[in-house]
């Protein structure tokens, strides 16, 4: 059975989808079978961020309603295979639709990430519903890390008890003068165990219209390869 990872933030502009791409990416390239769902019901962007085949036509949500099979909504991309969201919500789209639709894939895949949308209703439920694990992404400010840690304790109430945190766009400099919250001061508010620390990379903001392919040398990539292993719990040191 593959594992069933849900990303999320609780708030918007954090960069979790990129995140998401480039894990998955990683976990690949250390040979994993990964599967990224888009959980961002008509606003979805994945595609765009891991350069997918333009030949699909299907979504995660044509499969629940039988317009196509499981292996036809596939999308190939520059590394994990990736389900796109559908365009608009549906009545079909229960939790035990979505739960049977993943289950369909669960054989196939080692991995299988999650891309919640922001905030802790709709896509962030059906994708929580889905999952045995949790991620929480936040930049170190207030308020980011106030939503990150109401997120992840959303997750907690619906029953994922492994739950850690990614601080993502970290800015050592504006760290030390004052600017942002220290590594240790987002753990603390929180209260997520840290699974890593991911840098401030121009070339990651730029992945939502150029795809992850700019990444081919970046701090931001080796970050993400450092988490892929400690989600498979390689002792990796932490780099800041």
């Amino acid at each position: 059975m593959a594992r069933k990872i849900i990303f999320a933030s609780g708030k918007g502009g954090v960069g979790k989808s990129s995140l998401t791409a480039g894990v998955a990416i990683a976990l690949c390239e250390i040979g994993f079978k990964t599967l990224v769902v888009d959980f961002d019901i008509g606003m979805g962007c994945l595609d765009l961020i891991l350069a997918a085949d333009d030949t699909g036509i299907f979504n995660w949500g044509d499969v629940i309603n039988g317009i196509c099979e499981p292996e036809t909504a596939l999308r190939t991309t520059i590394g994990p295979k990736l389900l796109v969201a559908p365009t608009s919500d549906d009545v079909a789209f229960t939790a035990d639709a979505v739960k049977k639709m993943i289950a369909s894939y669960d054989r196939d895949f080692d991995y299988i990430l999650f891309d919640a949308p922001a905030g802790v209703s709709g896509g962030f439920l059906l994708a929580a519903e889905c999952a045995d694990e949790g991620i929480i992404v936040s930049t170190p400010d207030d308020v980011c890390v106030r939503v990150g840690q109401y997120a992840g304790d959303k997750l907690y109430s619906l029953g994922i008890e492994n739950v850690r945190l990614i601080i993502n766009r970290f800015n050592k400099k504006l760290t030390t003068h004052g600017h942002y919250l220290n590594v240790d001061e987002v753990i603390d508010a929180t209260v997520l165990q840290l699974i890593g620390v991911v840098p401030e990379d121009r070339k990651l903001s730029y992945c939502s219209v150029t795809g992850m392919q700019i990444l081919l040398k970046s701090p931001a990539k080796s970050a993400f390869y450092r988490i892929a292993k400690r989600i498979e719990g390689i002792n990796v040191n932490l780099v800041i």
